[in-house]
């Protein structure tokens, strides 16, 4: 089969070819696309060299597969094209995710709505809400879901190559040019990821609420979220508070999440950390507590790697499951 990768050049688009190549994705051919300042750089993929191309029409004829992580301006000029040249698009930005006619998906939650795609588009959802639905998905699971209050503490990953550029240079004392962030990141932490809205929410915020809502099919559920950018390289962390429609004994929410696909709960001493889970797939919980006071009400911690599991894993799990189908 043919794959397409556009954003191939990118933070998310080299890590997405590197879980092609540890998952043995069933693809003979790759075509790699980047903007047009990339046109002609090589790429080592599966002990092969592949040059990269701009995307341009008829580039995406004969891919079965387009995995997209260019941007949601390039997302909504070239996905609506590489849909209709044939290509099934899996697509990491935020341009289709609340798009009706868009499944948005985390196969461990809602691999099903993969197959209702009518623009022949998956949409791949925020890096954090991923992390945070599988987790709410075990909970669902076996006390229902009435309220979740979320706090991120996100890597400056999650703002790309720029990101972490930024932060390696403060932290090496130089002043960072084109940071992505609205102050120094190095021995700071932000409380504000995207554009604020008059009503005061940033937009990372509003993206939790809506995706959560969306994957977990749930458009009335009560969410609200403080995201904060960390001075973390890598990893994405949630403090989670959740309250559930019946009782749920600690134990039974301890059997929930350790039944949870994709998902480690971590108990005792030794804390789940952003640190431990960079470079791996799995969603680790930890923390569980019931609250003292508010009866159905848990508290628990959430970290992944918001490169892999949280934007680029997931995405190529959606392709596994387009190909199974």
């Amino acid at each position: 089969m043919r794959l397409a990768v556009l954003g191939a050049t990118g933070a998310v688009g080299r890590t997405m070819l590197r879980v092609l190549e540890e998952r043995r994705f069933p693809a003979d051919a790759l075509v790699p696309l980047a903007s047009p300042r990339s046109r002609g750089a090589k790429l080592v993929w599966r002990g092969r060299e592949w040059r990269v191309e701009a995307p341009e029409p008829g580039v995406f004829r004969g891919c079965d597969v387009a995995l997209f992580s260019a941007g949601g301006e390039r997302s909504r000029e070239w996905a609506p094209r590489a849909a209709d040249e044939g290509a099934v698009v899996v697509d990491n930005s935020s341009a289709w995710r609340l798009d009706p006619g868009v499944p948005l998906v985390v196969p461990e939650v809602n691999a099903a709505r993969i197959r209702e795609r009518p623009r022949n588009i998956v949409a791949n959802p925020n890096c954090a809400a991923i992390q945070l639905v599988v987790a709410l998905e075990a909970i669902r699971r076996a006390a229902g879901l009435r309220r979740v209050l979320a706090t991120t503490f996100q890597s400056v990953s999650g703002a790309g190559q720029k990101g972490i550029a930024a932060l390696e240079a403060e932290l090496a004392g130089a002043q960072a040019q084109g940071s992505p962030f609205a102050a120094a990141i190095a021995g700071n932490v932000i409380p504000c990821i995207g554009p604020r809205r008059e009503s005061g929410w940033n937009e990372e915020e509003q993206k939790i609420r809506n995706e959560s809502r969306k994957i977990l099919g749930l458009p009335g559920l009560a969410v609200a979220a403080t995201c904060v950018r960390v001075p973390v390289r890598i990893g994405h962390s949630i403090a989670a508070t959740v309250e559930t429609e019946q009782p749920l004994p600690l134990e039974a929410a301890r059997a929930a999440l350790r039944a949870m696909p994709g998902l480690e709960l971590v108990e005792g001493a030794h804390d789940p950390l952003p640190r431990d889970v960079a470079g791996l797939d799995v969603i680790r919980v930890g923390r569980l507590r019931a609250d003292p006071d508010l009866p159905n009400v848990l508290h628990f911690w959430v970290v992944a790697d918001n490169l892999r599991k949280g934007a680029a894993t997931n995405a190529v799990q959606i392709a596994e499951q387009i190909l199974r189908e």
